[in-house]
């Protein structure tokens, strides 16, 4: 037999064989001799050879110790409730933070789900113009699914963001998810003369930089990076997520009431291997 409640009072602790070696269907009650002990009740998960559907109640002075069968409707209804319980629990919760720039794009998403959560940080500025940066309520966060949503579309902003981007995992959090819809110098990722510089190996190491948090390394979501040779350019510390917007642009041109007369032109034979691949349904130049 196994039982869930608080620990038994001194007296009791000589009658614990009695709970143990009890495989009897009928009920039976036991008495403090001290009167002395408090009110407890617990469940009794299982007998030798006996369905779960059994607790035991104490109550204080000269009451006993009733053990006593449950229906099997509230056997039944307290299965449910600990299924359904178990159900809310598996809902991933999402606190998703945002730039400037995203604002009207994280609201977009947040409205799309009751999982995720809007959280705000306060972009400010000291008077020589760099970051004055707070996170609102950061202990809220704690043991919290957290992502951002930036956009670097400018080497002004990036600094700030990337503030950010290291202090979030610091703050105790489940685990950290950076959304970089895209990624800017992803075309400057080869050398074609002694010393030109692959700045998009440069970006790749200040994020492969980020601090990991509670659930492990940064997982990074960028969209139709110009090269998928360069998931290599990133380290083991950040697990680089190539998604693709060509699915959505495929159903887009294929809604239209000339998707028939419709023909893909690519500036180059670069940008053809890229994604020939997924545009394969329409006529390619």
């Amino acid at each position: 037999m196994a039982a869930t409640s608080p620990p038994l009072p001194s007296s009791f602790q000589n009658r614990k064989k009695i709970f143990s070696n009890f495989t009897s269907s009928k009920p039976f009650s036991i008495l403090s001799s001290d009167k002395k002990c408090s009110r407890f009740w617990c469940q009794i998960k299982s007998f030798e050879n006996q369905p779960p559907n059994w607790s035991v109640e104490f109550l204080s002075g000269t009451e006993p110790i009733h053990l006593i069968q449950n229906s099997p409707s509230s056997s039944m209804s307290m299965a449910a409730a600990s299924a359904s319980d178990s159900a809310v629990k598996t809902v991933k919760k999402v606190c998703l933070f945002y730039c400037a720039e995203t604002k009207a794009l994280a609201e977009r998403i947040a409205a799309e789900s009751d999982a995720i959560e809007i959280r705000s940080i306060n972009w400010r500025t000291f008077e020589d113009g760099f970051p004055n940066l707070f996170i609102p309520n950061a202990h809220g966060i704690r043991g919290q699914h957290v992502a951002f949503l930036a956009s670097f579309s400018s080497p002004g902003v990036i600094f700030e963001q990337l503030s950010v981007i290291y202090a979030l995992p610091k703050l105790f959090i489940s685990s950290f998810t950076l959304v970089l819809p895209f990624f800017p110098t992803g075309t400057s990722e080869r050398m074609e003369d002694e010393g030109d510089v692959a700045t998009a190996f440069t970006l790749a190491r200040i994020l492969s930089n980020i601090p990991t948090s509670r659930g492990g390394p940064t997982s990074l979501v960028t969209f139709d990076i110009h090269a998928l040779q360069e998931r290599f350019y990133f380290g083991d510390n950040i697990l680089p997520c190539f998604e693709s917007g060509i699915p959505l642009l495929k159903n887009r041109l294929q809604q239209l009431p000339d998707s028939d007369n419709i023909s893909i032109a690519f500036p180059d034979d670069g940008a053809w291997k890229r994604f020939h691949k997924q545009l394969q349904h329409f006529p390619t130049t």
